[in-house]
Parts: structure tokens; C-alpha cells; sequence
């Protein structure tokens, strides 16, 4: 069961530094405010968000298996 915390922990740190990664530059506020422009994502902003996903839907899984045989 520690195996199964570690490692929500190691993906959960590297799911928030991805999300901090993939904050647009510009504008005012902390990391940035929100555009209104719409537009692709290309190359590698592409590939981040992409991978992002992949770690949200493993995030969950982990969840779910460490609530599950707790």
C-alpha cells in the first residue's frame, strides 16, 4: 500500500508542475490571466497537454485502486 501512496504522490507533484508549465505568458495576475483569443496548440504544448491528460486519467485510477483496497 505505500508503493500505491508514493506513487500518487510522484504523479500528483508532476501533474502540478505540468499545469504550471502550460500557463500562457502575458497578461496581469500570478501566472497569468485567461485570453480570449482561441488557438491551437502546436508541437510541444501539444504533446504536454496531451501527456497532462494522460497523468489526470492515471491520477484517478491510483485513487480509485488506493480507496478501493484500503
Amino acid at each position: 500500500m505505500a508503493f500505491i501512496n508514493l506513487a500518487q504522490l510522484i504523479v500528483s507533484i508532476v501533474l502540478v508542475l505540468l499545469i504550471l508549465v502550460q500557463v500562457r505568458e502575458g497578461g496581469s495576475g500570478l501566472f497569468g490571466a485567461a485570453q480570449n483569443t482561441l488557438r491551437t496548440r502546436r508541437g510541444m504544448e501539444r504533446t504536454l497537454f496531451q501527456f497532462t491528460i494522460v497523468l489526470i486519467a492515471i491520477f484517478l485510477l491510483i485513487s480509485i485502486f488506493s480507496v478501493r483496497f484500503a
